[in-house]
């Protein structure tokens, strides 16, 4: 963990040769902004080597300055400000930024996959498939997870209820009865929203159980639910990647539906029915 490499660091300067304490004091005093340095840009702030940068995250304990990197990496993107989000995106031009944000976008997704618990989201369909009511809650940008999600799952299921966060008390009024036998399926990635944390917080205490779709086991959210789906969301700039997040949503929907055919079959014939009824859509010709 980061904040342990900041004591790390604290605790063995003393024997630091010079090129390391001075690459110390620039994390211990700079770790916000160094989180986001590669090697190179780091030596040079510094005043010294990329390669003695690199044995300097060796001499501390990672493999590689990329895993010192994202330690501090973890630690910091919960705080960063938007202005300061931007600023990082300044620090990192060169490659267009079309190529940029889609590659990254395409890199969270493989990342998720290779390590999504199969085991832990057949348990989260099984959840969601028993539950009494389902209420799906997400604040800020997760407010888009959200409502995809609640509109799918509405085409599909007869108690699904997309929690409105207009005011705090009107979160607390439409999980007011959330009691055992009931799922709550909050979404909330870096900063993390305090308002869905409480909410999970307390559909638990009701005996509600509560699903969690966020980026790391050590998520607030993650924290204070039974399950946890977890989906990487490195930014690119001032804008959340939800993209994996929304990959692990479309697979979610489309296993509750496999789970469900035939209702679902049924379903939809109906709602074709009324969409050419009403002329809901379009029609070539």
């Amino acid at each position: 963990m980061a904040k342990d490499l900041l004591k790390y660091l604290s605790e063995h300067y003393a024997s630091f040769s010079k090129g390391h304490k001075a690459i110390a004091d620039y994390i211990i005093q700079n770790y916000d902004t160094a989180a986001f340095m590669t090697a190179v840009k780091l030596g040079t702030a510094v005043g010294i080597s990329e390669s003695t940068v690199v044995r300097f995250a060796y001499e501390v304990g990672y493999d590689g300055y990329p895993k010192l990197q994202k330690a501090l990496q973890e630690m910091v993107r919960n705080q960063l400000t938007s202005t300061q989000r931007i600023a990082i995106t300044d620090e990192t031009g060169g490659e267009a930024i079309l190529h940029k944000v889609m590659n990254a976008d395409a890199e969270n997704i493989r990342g998720t996959l290779a390590g999504i618990d199969r085991e832990v989201f057949e348990r989260c369909v099984d959840e969601i498939l028993n539950a009494r009511n389902i209420y799906i809650l997400g604040v800020r940008s997760s407010a888009a997870l959200a409502s995809f999600l609640s509109f799918y799952f509405n085409l599909m299921l007869p108690n699904v209820r997309l929690v409105s966060v207009n005011t705090v008390s009107e979160v607390y009024e439409q999980i007011l009865r959330a009691e055992e036998g009931d799922v709550m399926i909050g979404i909330s990635f870096p900063r993390y929203s305090k308002r869905t944390v409480k909410a999970m917080q307390y559909v638990r205490k009701q005996g509600a159980r509560a699903i969690a779709i966020t980026d790391s086991h050590t998520s607030p959210l993650a924290e204070t639910a039974d399950l946890a789906l977890l989906a990487k969301s490195n930014m690119v700039s001032f804008v959340d990647s939800l993209v994996a997040p929304m990959s692990i949503i479309n697979a979610l929907i489309v296993a509750v539906g496999m789970r469900k055919k035939d209702d679902v079959y049924r379903s939809f014939e109906k709602l074709e029915q009324i969409w050419d009824e009403y002329e809901v859509y379009e029609k070539n010709g």
